[in-house]
This record gives C-alpha cells, structure tokens and sequence, in this order.
C-alpha cells in the first residue's frame, strides 16, 4: 500500500472516532507515520477537499494544526455543491476522481457511477476535437448529477 493511502485511511479514520472532525499536527502525523511533512499535506489538499465533502483550516506555527472536518449535509445539497464546483471544463481523470469519492459515500450508486463515466469516456468523444473534450465533459457531468437529484425528487 502506498504512503498517501496509509495517510489517508489514518485520517479517515480518525474522522470516524470523533464524528467527522480531526485536529492533527502534521509534524507529529509524519514522524508517526514515518513519512515527511510534504506528504500530510499532499493528501490533504488532493483527498480531503470540499468537492469531497471536507472543510479543512489550518493554522501555522508552533501551536499550529490543521484541523478537517467532514460535512454531512443533505446529498441533494451536496451533489449541488460539487455540480457548481466543476467549472467549465473537467479532465477525465478528475471528473473520475470526483464520481468515485461521491459513490464512496453513497452520494450515487455504483450504477450512476458507471453509466455517468461512459458517458464522459474519451471513447465517446471519438469525433470531438480533442481540445473540446474536458468543456464538453464539464457539461455532460452536471446535466447527468443534476438529472440524478431529480429523478431522486420523483422518487
């Protein structure tokens, strides 16, 4: 297993003990972690962001911390956020990202899941030039999420 996923699953689970809220010292994190500094906060800023429901301050110095916490919210509420969060364009890989973290945490099935990332596949996109795929992407993805908190409304 690789160094940002022991990272990661640490401070996931330090979310789960205290109800979605952490308060760490990354120096301390590292040295118990047996990894440098660099890397606490490379999985941070790319694992617990808010497009995946996470609030993260930090404050610096000696008695500095950064402190994470995970938003529960209504999943019609947070499927919004992330839908005005995506932008005008999204590469593949981050809209892949961003699906399989909502699908995680039972924000879509693995169904939508799958049907919503063929849909955004290169392979569908064969006749679009490919410096349109990631505008075209961004669209297709926030119809397909919006769609899905509708048909939820109808349900």
């Amino acid at each position: 297993m690789k160094m940002s996923d022991l990272v990661a699953q640490y401070i996931s689970r330090m979310l789960d003990e205290c109800d979605g809220n952490a308060e760490i010292q990354r120096n301390e994190l590292a040295t118990l972690l047996g990894c440098v500094p660099s890397q606490i906060n490379y999985v941070i800023t790319s694992r617990f962001t808010p497009e995946q429901g996470y609030i993260v301050e930090s404050r610096r110095g000696g008695g500095g911390y950064i402190r994470i916490t995970r938003v529960t919210t209504d999943r019609r509420v947070a499927i919004m956020h992330i839908v005005n969060s995506i932008g005008e364009s999204i590469s593949l890989c981050t809209a892949d990202t961003i699906l399989s973290n909502m699908a995680q945490r039972n924000m879509i099935t693995r169904y939508d899941y799958a049907l919503i990332m063929s849909a955004l596949s290169d392979k569908a996109y064969t006749s679009v030039p490919q410096d349109k795929r990631d505008k075209l992407r961004a669209m297709l993805m926030k119809n397909m999420l919006i769609t899905v908190i509708l048909l939820d409304e109808h349900h």
